[in-house]
């Protein structure tokens, strides 16, 4: 038996067509911009061009950069924009009133947070550090001087509540934390003493002991004692440091478009930036006897430690 065959009308072809064509644009393409506001008191050319780049990773958002002068507050800005604020100065703006918009805070250290909040993490903020994370860092330790045992640790009046949670990631690789008051820079003695009873010198973020001023007299004692210096930012490795782990403008992009993917009621209340590199000095190294893989290897190495 023949079976007719089957046709489909023009009338019908056609809207079957834009139907499917419909449905391919409904797909792919979201059903809501995000309206994603950076802001800071300073306005150059780098701020402008990280906000160019953010916006070219974000097509389909409307990302846009205003200084912090120009905006009004908080609780004026619609509730549904994605706030970015780049500076200080733009987080003491947004602390001034718990109203306003869910809030990412970028490149701020630990000590410059407790300085301002304590231990409170407000519920439309969330803080990301410029910080090394201490347990990428610790794993770098172990990678370089596998050998290393007590990890020595200046701190003062500002950075001391750190050393719990340089504790705390040290355990399971059992290192331990050997710290150090420094309450005045300019006397050397707590450096030296801690120097003695140390394997190496683990920097901190505290601005007030590792500084312009203060690196030529940490880097030179260290060295003098045969002690490595870890960290801590990829400035001090240029300087004379031995590595560190970092985050540059890539990473920081990269990290807070994996933010921005998410709803901001899924944003943490703090966290170090996702993404990160691993910087080392060659010529320090060889002056340590310590053999120093590639950069790319240290991080691939580093990041492999991460947890799922």
């Amino acid at each position: 038996m023949q079976y007719p065959t089957s046709r489909m009308s023009p009338t019908r072809s056609s809207w079957m067509r834009h139907w499917l064509l419909f449905c391919f644009v409904l797909c792919s393409t979201p059903l809501h911009a995000a309206e994603i506001l950076l802001s800071g008191a300073d306005d150059n050319p780098a701020i402008r061009a990280f906000s160019a780049a953010l916006a070219e990773r974000r097509p389909h958002d409307r990302v846009q950069f205003q200084p912090l002068a120009q905006l009004p507050s908080p609780e004026h800005i619609p509730a549904d924009t994605r706030l970015i604020l780049l500076d200080l100065q733009a987080l003491d703006w947004r602390l001034s009133t718990p109203a306003g918009p869910p809030t990412l805070m970028l490149r701020i250290t630990r000590v410059h947070a407790q300085e301002r909040l304590g231990n409170r993490r407000p519920a439309q903020l969330s803080l990301l550090w410029s910080d090394p994370a201490p347990a990428r860092q610790l794993r770098l330790i172990r990678l370089l001087m596998p050998q290393a045992q007590r990890i020595g640790v200046l701190y003062d009046q500002h950075s001391q509540f750190l050393l719990d949670e340089l504790r705390h990631a040290a355990a399971p690789l059992a290192l331990e934390i050997v710290a150090q008051a420094w309450p005045d820079s300019r006397d050397n003695r707590p450096l030296l003493a801690l120097l003695q009873h140390s394997d190496l010198l683990y920097g901190v973020s505290d601005d007030d002991l590792f500084n312009p001023r203060t690196a030529k007299n940490l880097l030179l004692t260290s060295y003098a004692q045969q002690r490595a210096m870890i960290g801590p930012s990829a400035s001090f490795v240029r300087a004379g440091s031995l590595a560190s782990v970092y985050s540059d403008q890539q990473d920081w992009l990269d990290s807070l478009n994996q933010l921005l993917d998410q709803p901001p009621q899924s944003w943490p209340r703090s966290a170090y930036p996702a993404y990160f590199k691993v910087l080392g000095n060659r010529q320090v190294a060889r002056a340590l006897a310590i053999e120093l893989a590639d950069d790319a290897s240290l991080t691939q190495q580093v990041a492999a430690g991460e947890n799922p």
